[in-house]
């Protein structure tokens, strides 16, 4: 309940701090995830990275997975450009040129964004992190799951769903060998590779 005893502009100062903070966690968190993995990050290590004690994160955010919460609400909507350019893909287009309307955008994103990779990437996470990552996962999903209806017009809804689903676990399994990958010629080698098995892969669904 607010204090009417405290003046407005303190109470604002008050939430624009708090707010601060709980960006600060979250870009902690990006970091600690990405390092670690989901799995191995801690909310102690979490804290570390952004420079505050266990007790002040815990003024914030009650768990590990309320973080990744958090993290993963803002990837959907640091992805809104991404998504942006992949429903620009018209009507008709070619299985290549929609591929490649997902895959450049969503390599450059996950290169400039490595806490990306370890909420999306992986399918196999514990019950209450894979509901924390939710929000990302099923951003991407509807995007993909738009993109091949659009070319596979005569599928059922259930169909182009379970096609998303595997071209998305396609893309799980190469992102991280391309994100970490040595050098830029091999990066392009293996998106190039990518392209090739999820065009074989839409071409025979």
């Amino acid at each position: 309940m607010t204090d009417p005893a405290v003046p407005i502009r303190t109470r604002r100062k008050r939430q624009a701090r708090g707010e601060e903070r709980m960006r600060e966690i979250v870009r902690a968190a990006a970091v600690v995830f990405a390092e670690r993995g989901p799995e191995a990050a801690t909310t102690n290590a979490i804290a570390a990275e952004a420079g505050i004690s266990p007790g002040s994160l815990y003024q914030f955010f009650s768990s590990k997975a309320d973080i990744a919460r958090a993290l993963s609400e803002h990837y959907a909507a640091e992805l809104s450009g991404v998504r942006q350019t992949i429903m620009d893909v018209g009507q008709g287009t070619s299985i290549e040129a929609s591929i490649d309307a997902v895959v450049g955008p969503l390599v450059a994103f996950s290169l400039a964004h490595p806490g990306f990779k370890a909420l999306f990437a992986r399918s196999d996470l514990p019950a209450d992190m894979r509901d924390a990552v939710a929000p990302v996962q099923q951003a991407m999903h509807q995007t993909v799951a738009t993109l091949i209806a659009r070319f596979m017009t005569e599928r059922e809804s259930a169909d182009v769903d379970r096609i998303a689903t595997v071209a998305i676990q396609i893309v799980r399994g190469m992102m991280p060998l391309i994100t970490e990958a040595p050098d830029p010629a091999t990066r392009d080698a293996l998106t190039a590779e990518l392209r090739t098995a999820l065009a074989g892969y839409l071409t025979r669904a």
